[in-house]
């Protein structure tokens, strides 16, 4: 007697958990399916992770479900059931292996078009990054074609050396420089650059004033950036990939369980009809 009210009671507790899994489970669905779009591609892949995520919860609550029938199926006690939910719960599972079906492809789709559309916007972003820096050039250049220029182009180069070999040649001053904190790592770099080799000055100082030189430094700089926002967007979709391929699996375990389990339930009402009355 005390082992048939324990099983009593644990079948009963897993039967309410497991329903109030599903339950849980179809709340969320609605209030989620509530703000959906269908022409919305950011909100569908928001919404489909989401659901995804939620997936196992009903599955759960399903093997709770059928577990309890299954110890009340050893209580020779032949008490009449209340409430049968095995039937609701089976097409419940049907319906979700459907839904599940049908997000894995459409969630691939989403993600695929997503990130095809971010590679042709940062591809567009760098082809008008490269054509304002080409007619930036072509006005500098158009623009050192006069005497005044030049000679202000070449006095600003006069100085900056200036600047640079007064450094060089004051040793506590190049120390300093080199001992400072707030000088960037980068600059003590060249002092010790130039230090060694004095020419390395004069190269340094007609690429930082030599227009295409400059140009030729930026347009790296745009297509290194598009390079890894190229790379960032097709790495992307691996978080897309897990939802597609956890769809499926979801699908597959909800279908089993909701086919296999009408068939089973219809074969047995079948036979039970069979039965020849005596």
């Amino acid at each position: 007697m005390n082992n048939r009210f324990a099983a009593a009671i644990a079948a009963r507790t897993l039967k309410v958990i497991g329903i109030i899994l599903i339950l849980s489970f179809l709340i969320d669905f609605i209030i989620l399916s509530l703000d959906f779009s269908p022409t919305d591609k950011q909100l569908q892949l928001r919404w489909a992770a989401s659901m995804v995520e939620r997936g196992v919860v009903p599955l759960v609550g399903l093997g709770m479900l059928f577990a309890a029938y299954w110890i009340d199926s050893f209580d020779d006690g032949n008490q009449p059931q209340p409430l049968d939910f095995r039937m609701p719960a089976l097409i419940i599972s049907s319906i979700l292996g459907l839904l599940f079906l049908v997000i894995a492809p459409v969630h691939a789709m989403n993600i695929i078009n997503q990130r095809t559309q971010v590679v042709d916007q940062i591809t567009r972003d760098a082809q008008v990054a490269e054509n304002q820096l080409k007619t930036q050039l072509n006005q500098v250049q158009a623009q050192l074609g006069n005497d005044q220029v030049k000679a202000a182009v070449e006095k600003q180069r006069t100085q900056v050396k200036t600047q640079y070999s007064e450094l060089l040649q004051d040793q506590q001053r190049y120390n300093q420089a080199l001992n400072n904190p707030n000088v960037p790592q980068a600059t003590k770099d060249l002092l010790k650059k130039f230090k060694a080799n004095p020419q390395e000055l004069d190269k340094f100082i007609a690429q930082q004033t030599d227009p295409q030189q400059l140009a030729n430094q930026r347009l790296a700089q745009i297509r290194t950036r598009r390079e890894e926002l190229e790379k960032q967007a097709q790495e992307n979709w691996k978080p897309g990939l897990r939802i597609v391929v956890n769809s499926l699996l979801l699908s597959v375990a909800y279908i089993i369980i909701g086919w296999s389990g009408l068939r089973s339930m219809g074969a047995f009402q079948s036979a039970k009809r069979k039965v020849p009355a005596r």
